[in-house]
């Protein structure tokens, strides 16, 4: 069966405006139109680095206990939060899935680990 939806845990967390830190959460894959719908949107046209917000605001569907994630949420991300989100999106979508392979250097066995946050396993 196919795996459509992968938590994660930010490194840092999205802090909303009442305080609340939002760290856990649920990307989708993405699908041909939510690659494609950003480049009408004027933000990402006069900004092209702003396509990755629009994409994350798509494809994030939990973030903690907020109502929804939308742009505004994806703009008030730390940056390693962000970066974090890069590599998971480009995983899951080119990968399938939110692990990596690795060689246990004592032992040389070969090992598939899932990355939760950044620099953690």
């Amino acid at each position: 069966m196919l795996q459509t939806e992968f938590p994660f845990t930010l490194p840092r967390g999205y802090v909303d405006g009442e305080g609340n830190l939002h760290r856990e959460g649920v990307m989708r894959l993405a699908t041909a139109y939510d690659e494609i719908a950003p480049m009408k949107d004027p933000r990402c046209n006069s900004n092209p680095a702003y396509l990755v917000v629009i994409i994350f605001s798509r494809v994030i569907t939990r973030l903690g206990t907020l109502d929804q994630v939308n742009p505004k949420v994806i703009e008030g991300l730390f940056a390693t939060d962000l970066a974090f989100l890069q590599d998971f999106y480009r995983r899951i979508n080119e990968d399938g899935t939110p692990h990596i392979k690795t060689v246990c250097p004592k032992c040389g066995q070969e090992h598939e680990i899932e990355v939760i946050a950044s620099g953690e396993v």
